[in-house]
């Protein structure tokens, strides 16, 4: 199998995003951008990032009426928290993957 080299931006860009992305596990992420676990986990204790380990499974939300508004406030509010803090992440990611793109890109000789 050979060896990948990928570019210091792309391995920064990699590690900033596993920090800024609540929730996330390394695997998760490395899927996400193509490369191993292994590596991301180790680019990002290079950067002296801690690694985190997975959350428990989220409690099931209440059936619909079983909840006062209070409780359905607080459950709309994280809610939108979290599908902000995807859309960041999917933005992120779309910023690595294009960079990446450019970047291999240059490298064929056609």
């Amino acid at each position: 199998m050979t060896r990948k080299n990928y570019p210091e931006e792309f391995k920064r860009d990699a590690v900033a995003l596993y920090r800024g992305t609540d929730g996330a596990t390394i695997t998760q992420i490395a899927a996400e951008l193509g490369v191993s676990g292994v590596t991301l986990a180790a680019w990002c204790t290079a950067a002296g990032v801690t690694i985190r380990h997975r959350r428990t499974a989220p409690v099931a939300s209440p059936a619909a009426g079983a909840e006062s508004a209070e409780q359905e406030l607080a459950r709309l509010r994280a809610e939108n928290q979290a599908l902000r803090a995807d859309k960041t992440r999917l933005a992120t990611e779309r910023d690595i993957l294009r960079s990446a793109a450019k970047y291999f890109a240059g490298e064929t000789h056609w």
